[in-house]
């Protein structure tokens, strides 16, 4: 049975108005679809203690509230967002026909979330707690810091149409009915 929902900010619940503003081809109930139904890392990009940005992939799930990340409290990128917590992400597919969502964000450690978000990101990830991986990851949960990265502005393409495919929502329907 998949790990209980990480829970949003207060008073939030489905359906609610959304959380972030939302531009491009999308809703943002498509977006939500998209980021749901696409199990690809999301890439953050964060100021390092240079000013120079720094790029990193990351495992992610979303709520409501935002998009939830899993990492060592020593990370790098833990020492960046809490020093800077705006940030820029990227989410998209890497074969045709290309889509996704970008955005800047406020990101957050929420350490007291760790153990819980990494094992929903291992069911999204590795399908349950029975790889090797995903028995590796469980045995060190009780030191993992959550990162809560809330958009403030998402920006969604979809090259579907003009690759030859069908736009939007059809393509996202695919890809849930592939997962399931």
């Amino acid at each position: 049975m998949p790990p209980e929902h990480v829970p949003t900010g207060p008073g939030a619940a489905a359906g609610d108005a959304p959380a972030w503003r939302t531009a491009g081809c999308w809703t943002h109930a498509q977006v939500c679809g998209f980021l749901d139904a696409t199990p690809v890392p999301i890439r953050l990009a964060c100021a390092s203690a240079t000013g120079w940005p720094s790029l990193l992939s990351l495992w992610f799930v979303r709520d409501e509230d935002g998009l939830w990340c899993a990492t060592r409290p020593g990370a790098k990128v833990v020492r960046m967002l809490r020093a800077e917590p705006r940030c820029g992400f990227e989410i998209s597919t890497d074969t045709s026909p290309y889509r996704g969502v970008r955005g800047q964000a406020t990101a957050r450690v929420v350490p007291e979330r760790g153990a819980d978000v990494l094992r929903r990101l291992v069911h999204r990830y590795q399908g349950g707690e029975d790889t090797p991986l995903a028995r590796w990851l469980l045995s060190r949960s009780a030191t993992e810091v959550a990162l809560h990265i809330r958009p403030h502005s998402v920006w969604s393409w979809d090259f579907s149409q003009r690759m030859g495919e069908e736009p939007g929502v059809r393509s996202l329907d695919a890809a849930r009915e592939e997962r399931a």
